[in-house]
């Protein structure tokens, strides 16, 4: 009798086993916020950069090279609300469709074409790396 228990166990847990590895579920999560579908789209969190016609996005792991399509331009126009000035980084929530650059292109080797923007943000001053140059009046010349 505890044989027969036994195998029935077996046989319901390979079951169960089986049929939640055959699941159809298309995504997957990766370790840097993003969210990836079998089709090379990805939901994306990072910071956008828009200057002198140069659009970047960079993830915690990654960056990547944005084509100008309708939907970065979109995203352009919304950013300027969360900007005190041109070069201020966004937080940004895209999903996107990522590819290689052409080999005769230059730029980054990565680049990511916005399907959809899902939400835009402030970045934080502090997480903001960039230093400015020019003239401050408060800086005594030296």
């Amino acid at each position: 009798m505890y044989k027969v228990k036994m195998k029935q166990f077996i046989v319901i847990l390979l079951f169960v086993t089986v049929f939640y590895s055959c699941k159809n579920d298309s995504k997957t999560e990766t370790a840097n916020n993003t969210t990836e579908t079998t089709d090379n789209i990805r939901q994306v969190t990072g910071n956008f950069i828009y200057y002198a016609d140069a659009a970047v996005l960079q993830t915690k792991s990654e960056l990547f090279g944005v084509i100008e399509n309708e939907k970065m331009k979109e995203l352009v126009e919304k950013s300027k609300a969360y900007k005190n000035e041109p070069t201020d980084e966004v937080v940004v929530t895209l999903k996107v469709k990522v590819s290689k650059k052409p080999e005769n292109e230059e730029g980054w080797e990565n680049r990511v074409d916005i399907i959809d923007i899902v939400s835009i943000a402030k970045a934080n001053p502090d997480d903001n790396d960039i230093i400015k140059l020019g003239n401050d009046k408060n800086v005594e010349n030296q």
